[in-house]
């Protein structure tokens, strides 16, 4: 078993190869002149079992590039099986036709993927089920929610805790929380006037006096969570948190974040965390290191990956 890290999540491989107790492979990936990526694998792979761990955060299509030249130099250099450890899967929002004359990326990027040489996926999280459908190879997508409910049960432990999904497309997400905890769910009820802007319209579920734990998989431009909490608040809440597996946060969304009422923001180190995010007093981080590493462990050892979630 070997693993390569790229250059988009350097600590989180770090921490994912001491889990499994390996080093990591010696690599070389490196920029030209003109920005063109060069990569280099300075070990013996050939019949090796190998991980290649890359998020195709921002910047997303270089971080891409990174992923599909790694994949390929190790096809060549003759290794075994090849698997896509992409704890965020970027370009997962364009997974339909969201109007005429659109792209649906997100299969290119699974074609892309499968083409440059990897034999399955190991993700985290995806923003839609259905991609795993869009490839060809087998895929494994992990579920941060065992993670966030015992997180929670140690940060609400004998609050009354209400859980909430920030829209109506991610109950299901949040209700699979709100089961494991067994508390009461609420449901924002927005509407998008157009991409990276939201407004809150109602709140669904009895709020008041409660602690509200907003749950997503995403958080971008942090509008969507922001005026879910000030609703929240509106109805009488106690206190509203969030707990997002992808702290995209572009833009202004850090300074957003702290300007809300979101007395805690807590995502996971799928994305490395810029400066400005490690600086946010209200934004914390967990790590998904030892769940990946199990993972990776059980696909090696051919054994269940979805019983982690039993």
């Amino acid at each position: 078993m070997k693993i390569v890290a790229c250059n988009s999540n350097r600590p989180l491989a770090e921490a994912v190869a001491v889990n499994l107790g390996i080093p990591l492979t010696k690599a070389q990936i490196r920029r030209f002149a003109d920005m063109e990526v060069f990569v280099e694998i300075l070990e013996n792979v050939r019949g090796e079992d190998v991980f290649v761990i890359q998020s195709t955060s921002f910047p997303a299509n270089d971080n891409l590039m990174e992923l599909l030249i790694t994949l390929d130099a190790l096809r060549r250099a003759s290794a075994r099986r090849i698997t896509a450890v992409i704890p965020y899967f970027g370009y997962a929002r364009q997974d339909r036709k969201s109007g005429s004359r659109t792209p649906i990326s997100a299969k290119l990027v699974a074609n892309l993927i499968t083409e440059a040489g990897a034999h399955r996926v190991l993700t985290m999280d995806l923003h839609a089920g259905q991609i795993q459908g869009f490839f060809d190879i087998p895929v494994d997508n992990l579920f941060a929610a065992p993670l966030f409910a015992r997180d929670i049960q140690e940060q609400y432990d004998g609050r009354d805790l209400m859980i909430v999904s920030p829209d109506v497309g991610g109950v299901v997400r949040a209700r699979a929380i709100a089961s494991r905890l067994n508390r009461d769910l609420a449901i924002i009820d927005k509407r998008r006037q157009r991409a990276g802007h939201s407004e809150v319209m109602n709140v669904i579920g009895d709020v008041e006096g409660r602690d509200c734990v907003l749950i997503d998989d995403i958080v971008d431009s942090g509008g969507t969570h922001c005026n879910a909490a000030n609703a929240l608040m509106a109805h009488g809440a106690r206190s509203a948190s969030a707990y997002v597996t992808h702290g995209v946060l572009s833009g202004g969304a850090v300074a957003r974040v702290m300007a809300s009422p979101l007395k805690m923001m807590t995502i996971t180190d799928s994305i490395m965390a810029t400066n400005e995010v490690a600086g946010a007093a209200n934004i914390r981080q967990l790590t998904i290191a030892p769940l990946l590493a199990e993972a990776m462990r059980r696909i090696s050892d051919e054994s269940s990956v979805s019983s982690l979630f039993d």
